[in-house]
């Protein structure tokens, strides 16, 4: 039997069923390995089960619920090793008692830290009004340092070398509470909390010691054993973080995350264990748009939050979770900045009748004047002014919508096969593995 390699890439702003088909698709096909390739302790991909389980996936794969699928963190992945152990602990009483010990991790994976975290919440607070939109779990604060200090960046493979690994963390601890002595903190018993973490130095060494258990179970490992694991015969799933209009490059700076989500991404992986074999590449969309706290959302409407969604919350870092009628423009935008792709996996398409009809924007106006499909135009290089610019065209854009509302889910199917022109294979109509309807698998 040979190996296929299928991966799932989000269309939206996150939020848009990735975990619920990386469960049905493991489970339709047996996957052996889920691996992760971008992002890191900030994903939370829903996987409800019929019998009423249900787990917020946020760095094992969410085929974890399928007994003997690994999870492989990929070495773009940024390992937050005690949310970890939290989470295998919140799996354990879901029924899965072994998803340390079916964890693979790049040993070259960066590693964040309780400074990384403290350092990021605080780096969010001093923006204010301009806040970016963070999850407050340190992801970005990781890759950030990391960028700017590589020799100190903390990898994976650093753990299994303790006196190493504390040397490594008092450089960083050091070097963070430094910078934030320049930023404006707020006076706050939160704020103070944060900080304390970095004036702390015992807490490195105490750490090291409660990662342990993470590194024992889940030993770090090298590219040929990565190698070994991609290439068993059966299927790899590639689950996607987050969603290609929160990428690093090409969403909406600044309230992106460090992260790229693009079928380059995933192929890269293949490309580092020295794999040569085509990927099946599938984007996920829900049948509406959401996002959660700052940023962009040119169709955001009200009318939709009445539409139920028990796993996203408005507390926490994120901030309120927003809902927008379909945008035919930031799919489009979407489409083109994800890479080429073999069809489309939908979610929430029961949400459609429950509206009474979702509305479709074609189109912005901007200034007073319409502005067609084309409105968003992706930058010849990685362009950070360039997507600045995107991101103040958006946040003045009025959606202008077709006449009559999208009512029946064959009507928006027909809809963004025309935009993507690629099929529709799976439609979900409900939370659960269950509720997916095959319209045109995926053949092999």
């Amino acid at each position: 039997m040979n190996t296929r390699y299928v991966s799932l890439l989000g269309l939206g702003f996150g939020d848009c069923g990735k975990g619920l088909y990386t469960d049905f698709l493991a489970r339709a096909w047996g996957a052996h390995t889920v691996v992760r390739f971008n992002g890191g302790a900030q994903a939370g991909h829903n996987v409800a089960l019929a019998d009423g389980r249900h787990h917020t996936f946020s760095q094992f794969g969410a085929g974890s619920f399928n007994a003997g699928a690994c999870t492989l963190l990929a070495s773009p992945v940024v390992v937050h090793p005690t949310a970890l152990l939290v989470e295998h602990e919140a799996l354990r009483h879901s029924g899965v008692p072994d998803a340390l010990a079916r964890l693979r991790i790049d040993a070259r994976c960066r590693v964040t830290t309780p400074f990384h975290q403290a350092a990021g919440r605080l780096r969010e607070w001093a923006r204010g009004a301009a806040a970016h939109g963070s999850c407050g779990v340190g992801v970005g604060e990781t890759v950030r340092q990391a960028l700017a200090m590589p020799d100190t960046a903390l990898r994976y493979g650093d753990l299994a070398r303790p006196s190493h690994a504390l040397e490594k963390l008092e450089a960083v601890r050091e070097t963070l509470r430094r910078e934030l002595d320049a930023l404006p903190l707020p006076a706050t018993e939160a704020a103070a909390q944060e900080r304390g973490m970095l004036e702390d130095p015992t807490l490195a060494r105490r750490w090291l010691a409660a990662v342990e258990p993470c590194l024992r179970e889940a030993p770090p490992a090298g590219r040929d054993a990565i190698a070994a694991q991609l290439a068993r015969p059966g299927t790899v799933l590639f689950e996607g973080a987050q969603g290609v209009l929160l990428d690093e490059w090409q969403g909406f700076h600044p309230h992106t995350t460090w992260s790229t989500v693009s079928t380059a991404a995933v192929e890269a992986v293949l490309a580092d264990a020295g794999i040569a074999a085509p990927v099946r590449h599938l984007g996920v969309l829900r049948s509406y748009l959401t996002r959660h706290g700052a940023g962009p959302l040119p169709t955001q409407d009200a009318a939709l939050d009445r539409l139920a969604e028990p796993h996203n919350a408005d507390a926490g870092w994120q901030g309120r979770f927003r809902r927008g009628q379909p945008d035919a423009v930031l799919w489009r935008y979407a489409l083109a900045a994800v890479g080429r792709l073999d069809g489309l996996a939908v979610s929430h398409l029961d949400a459609i009748g429950r509206t009474g009809g979702l509305r479709w924007c074609s189109a912005y106006r901007v200034a007073g004047e319409a502005q067609p499909l084309t409105a968003l135009r992706r930058g010849a290089a990685p362009d950070l002014m360039h997507q600045e610019g995107l991101t103040r065209l958006l946040a003045s854009a009025e959606p202008l919508y077709d006449a009559l509302a999208v009512a029946a889910p064959a009507a928006w199917i027909e809809r963004i096969e025309a935009l993507s022109g690629c099929p529709v294979r799976y439609g979900a109509f409900g939370p659960e593995a269950e509720a997916v309807q095959a319209f045109r698998p995926l053949d092999f």
